[in-house]
């Protein structure tokens, strides 16, 4: 049995090859039987069929990448997702303050869970931005949108910082504040899934893993940079002055960040795979489209042919937003407020534990490009439902070893979802809708299960008495994890679907399109 393998007619969104067969070969069983006869008489013709239909590899559908053109491209995509993380780990990690000084004085619990509230807040609107930035970037690219999420998050960030506090203007300054959160949560919307898909698309097929693990450890290097900020502003000028106006300093920040983005943004050319789409595939759009037009419609068509499909990734999602939010956004606050460390404390040891995670990162991604995605998914799926207990019961003794050993336990746990995710998350749409696909389907859990992890967490300790609930709502979402990462295909080392395969050399090139060619038969 010999097969023809359809990149060109794939790069189309056709559908997936029929193998050729001699009459007389059996057919398989997802193919219809053909008239036997028919094909014994007119082979020939059958055969032209056949290669219509699924048309051989050719040397002009294959994309051969620029290493130096892929390396801008992850810088750029990946300082973009530090700056998101930057953002967002500032605000986790002054909770305590931002509750002081933005809410009404009254009980910690109250403060806390009300700054925990705002921090969640972000997230509802996170779904309207992936819904509005998704289906755009599909339309009219992928750099546009990114450059423009990255506007608005630098906006809204840098305003959080030049707010009036409760005791200066009252009730406006926790409404300022959930409106410049909200801001920040619908400029998210977009960056995610287009910081994902822009580096997946840009990436050599057999190299996805370990570029698409350079836009986590931009993660990492955001809340990373958040902590150490925000630990060296307490210890330089101690709570109450940070309280007066030192919290101001990492919000104002963002702004000369968000310049250094945009512009190593707007360098870019968009990617290989959407320009190939653009040119051969995507009509031009009508003089009387409009934009809400053209996202409503790319909305229908992601809901009505990929639902399945969205349901995986925001199971698969929901689990890894919960346990990378219980770690990295909460942990600090769990330390301090629930087992009474001090917040330098607290966060130097997640320093610690972040800068080892950045350590081995990227070579998680080169393990998934040799094993496959599904293994490391499951590997750190099953190591946080077994490992969540032991670890906060090692957190629990106190002592700087065993608090470090039980975050460590955890953090190599998330690790193997870090480096693993932002390059199994994209290959699972198709390319004409895979910007606004992964936006719609990662927002949505993200919105239900990530932001809204603390605040649960804050809640059913407060509500059952036991400061083991982290590590149950972990195992808790590591189950559901386990089952979606068993559901999902293999993708490594794979042409993304509805794209060419994407090669590193001339001579990688050559050799697929030659492992393509069938021997002349006599």
């Amino acid at each position: 049995m010999r097969w023809y393998v359809p990149f060109a007619a794939n790069c189309h969104g056709l559908p997936p090859p029929v193998p050729e067969r001699n009459a007389t070969t059996s057919p398989t069983e997802n193919e219809p039987a053909p008239d036997t006869a028919a094909a014994r008489r007119h082979p020939a013709l059958f055969r032209a069929v056949r290669r219509r239909q699924n048309p051989r590899l050719r040397r002009s559908d294959i994309t051969v990448t620029d290493e130096r053109a892929v390396r801008r491209a992850v810088r750029a995509a990946s300082l973009g997702n530090a700056m998101e993380w930057f953002d967002f780990g500032i605000y986790a990690y002054l909770a305590g303050t931002i509750g002081r000084v933005f809410f009404p004085s009254g009980s910690e619990t109250a403060q806390l869970l009300s700054s925990f509230a705002t921090f969640a807040v972000a997230f509802l609107v996170r779904p309207l931005g992936g819904m509005v930035f998704g289906p755009m970037g599909d339309r009219v690219g992928r750099k546009k949108v990114l450059a423009l999420t990255m506007i608005l998050m630098a906006v809204g960030t840098a305003a959080i910082g030049m707010l009036p506090t409760y005791a200066a203007v009252g009730f406006w300054s926790p409404l300022l504040l959930i409106c410049f959160r909200l801001l920040q949560g619908f400029s998210t919307g977009g960056e995610y899934g287009g910081a994902s898909t822009f580096i997946a698309e840009y990436a050599p097929d057999r190299r996805r893993g370990y570029f698409g693990s350079f836009l986590e450890l931009g993660t990492l290097a955001g809340y990373t940079g958040a902590a150490g900020l925000v630990t060296a502003l307490t210890a330089w000028l101690g709570t109450d002055t940070v309280d007066a106006w030192g919290w101001r300093i990492p919000f104002l920040l963002a702004g000369p960040l968000g310049v250094v983005g945009i512009h190593l943004r707007l360098k870019l050319d968009d990617t290989p795979a959407y320009r190939k789409l653009e040119e051969g595939a995507v009509p031009a759009p009508e003089a009387s489209d409009t934009a809400a037009t053209a996202a409503r419609g790319g909305l229908a068509r992601i809901f009505r042919e990929h639902w399945r499909t969205l349901v995986l990734c925001v199971a698969l999602v929901g689990a890894y937003n919960i346990t990378d939010y219980m770690l990295l956004s909460y942990m600090p606050t769990y330390l301090s407020d629930e087992l009474h460390y001090s917040e330098t404390h607290g966060l130097l040891v997640l320093v610690a534990t972040m800068v080892v995670l950045m350590l081995v990162i990227s070579q998680v991604g080169r393990l998934s490009d040799r094993y496959g995605r599904k293994p490391l998914l499951m590997t750190g799926m099953l190591s946080f439902f077994l490992l969540a207990v032991p670890a906060f019961l090692l957190v629990r003794q106190g002592g700087l070893p065993a608090v470090s050993a039980g975050m460590l336990m955890l953090g190599l746990s998330l690790v193997c979802l870090l480096g693993t995710m932002s390059a199994a998350l994209p290959a699972m749409f198709p390319t004409p809708v895979r910007y606004g696909a992964l936006s719609v389907g990662y927002n949505l859990s993200a919105s239900l299960f990530g932001g809204t992890t603390p605040l649960v967490i804050t809640a059913l300790i407060g509500a059952t008495g036991s400061d083991m609930m982290p590590a149950y709502y972990a195992m808790a979402a590591a189950l559901v994890g386990v089952v979606a990462v068993a559901c999902m295909k293999e993708t490594a080392r794979q042409p993304l679907e509805g794209s060419p395969p994407s090669v590193q050399t001339e001579e990688e090139a050559a050799a697929l399109v030659r492992s393509q060619t069938t021997a002349p038969r006599f």
